[in-house]
């Protein structure tokens, strides 16, 4: 098979998540520890960091990676969905792996695929976990899929485990409560391996402080550790960065210097993320790694270069000012409430769309009911039909129109609006897929 044929091979042959939903949702790791046995376990043969979480676990990984970079460690990045290229999945310093890689790994090791019958998810962790044994990563950030516990992920042997937060999604497949959500997010959580939860929040805390006693891991609470705060921030024009300069404050050690940073990747939620990445940092000192402050401001400054991340609070056009964004649950939506608000604007005009298998009564609810909405379908078979969107909508308040696609729904609100008005792009990470 050439490259698009094992790509296709990989998306139909068997259940895929951002395909089909919760049927591709293993409920053990029966098949990814026998999948990793007849690769010889490559998992165990390069150190790794393992980050879960709601929300903000694929900021926090690639700018963890991004500082990593450029202290001078080989560092792998395994991170999913990806928006344009399968390969986003698994980088080294930055690269995406070759096409060779992936269409030599599937040939290599179809007759087990079809013996072991794994998920896409199963079959795309092998794949990284073998090049990056392959190609001698000093260290690789494995950011986790879906949950946590029983997450295809979850068969490394971390020297850190980074939790970010707890927020509402998935229910159907995690549980109802914050707490039950907590338990199986708390499942990346080691014998003996020390572990930071990004923020502190009461509901749920107890989850981890229990969860950490059990397994004899130190527990350290980053938002407890850090305080940052945002001096400015600016929308760049296409071409230019967009920045955010913050203050870094350390609550526990005094004569720390406080930290002036600059951020590549705008959004005032990756405030947060500048502390789980900034406790990382800590740990990883304590265990031998050469991490300079140098290398943490060089690195947070450089994340989307170095790292290749898109998606995120990310201007698509300045004329008018058209910006995207993946957050697509409450805690998200919120964090993306947020940062419209802190723009300028006459008015708004949202594009959005969103996937079939989550109850969106609590996102619709949040929206502004005085934007324009163009309602649209991503193009994956989870997509939410346009018309059913535009019901659930309306009956929150919502009103607009709806369109044939993503891209056409996109141009209708940029032809639309004024030079003036806001373009906002999002609902789901398949929209963000389509147009950035």
């Amino acid at each position: 098979m050439n490259y698009n044929e094992t790509l296709t091979y990989l998306y139909t042959q068997l259940p895929m998540f951002t395909r089909v939903g919760a049927s591709a949702f293993k409920k053990d790791l029966t098949n990814t520890i026998a999948l990793c046995e007849r690769l010889d376990n490559p998992q165990h043969k390069f150190k790794s960091i393992h980050i879960g979480g709601t929300n903000g676990k694929g900021s926090t990984s690639h700018m963890l990676a991004a500082v990593l970079q450029t202290a001078g460690y080989k560092t792998g990045l395994y991170t999913s969905p990806h928006l344009k290229d399968f390969r986003e999945r698994v980088r080294i310093n930055g690269e995406m792996i070759s096409e060779d890689e992936v269409v030599d790994f599937v040939a290599q090791h179809k007759a087990d695929f079809e013996e072991i019958e794994p998920s896409f998810f199963e079959m795309t962790v092998a794949l990284a976990f073998d090049v990056f044994a392959r190609h001698k990563v000093d260290i690789a950030i494995i950011e986790v899929g879906l949950g946590g516990r029983l997450d295809s992920t979850n068969v490394i042997t971390p020297l850190l485990s980074i939790i970010t937060n707890i927020g509402w999604d998935h229910m159907n497949m995690l549980g109802n409560t914050l707490p039950q959500i907590a338990t199986e997010k708390a499942g990346i959580i080691k014998p003996g391996i020390p572990v930071i939860v990004g923020e502190y929040q009461p509901e749920v805390a107890d989850v981890f402080m229990q969860k950490a006693k059990d397994e004899d891991s130190e527990l350290k609470f980053a938002s407890e550790r850090w305080v940052v705060e945002s001096q400015y921030s600016r929308v760049g024009s296409q071409d230019k960065a967009q920045l955010i300069s913050i203050t870094v404050t350390s609550t526990h050690n005094p004569q720390l210097t406080t930290h002036n940073l600059t951020l590549d990747l705008t959004g005032t939620y990756q405030l947060k993320n500048v502390s789980n990445v900034l406790s990382a940092v800590e740990e990883l000192r304590k265990q031998g790694f050469i991490i300079t402050d140098e290398h943490v401001t060089e690195g947070l400054a450089h994340v989307k270069e170095l790292t290749g991340l898109q998606g995120r609070w990310h201007t698509l056009s300045t004329s008018p000012l058209t910006i995207c964004d993946t957050g697509h649950n409450p805690d998200g939506i919120a964090e993306v409430l947020k940062n419209i608000a802190s723009v300028k604007y006459e008015h708004l005009h949202f594009v959005i769309g969103m996937v079939n298998d989550k109850d969106i009564t609590k996102v619709l609810n949040m929206l502004p009911k005085d934007a324009t909405y163009y309602f649209c379908k991503p193009d994956i078979p989870r997509g939410l039909e346009a018309l059913l969107l535009k019901e659930q909508a309306e009956a929150t308040g919502l009103h607009g129109q709806i369109y044939s696609s993503v891209p056409e729904a996109l141009k209708a609100a940029q032809q639309t609006a004024t030079q003036k008005d806001l373009v906002f792009a999002g609902g789901s990470t398949f929209v963000v897929a389509e147009i950035v």
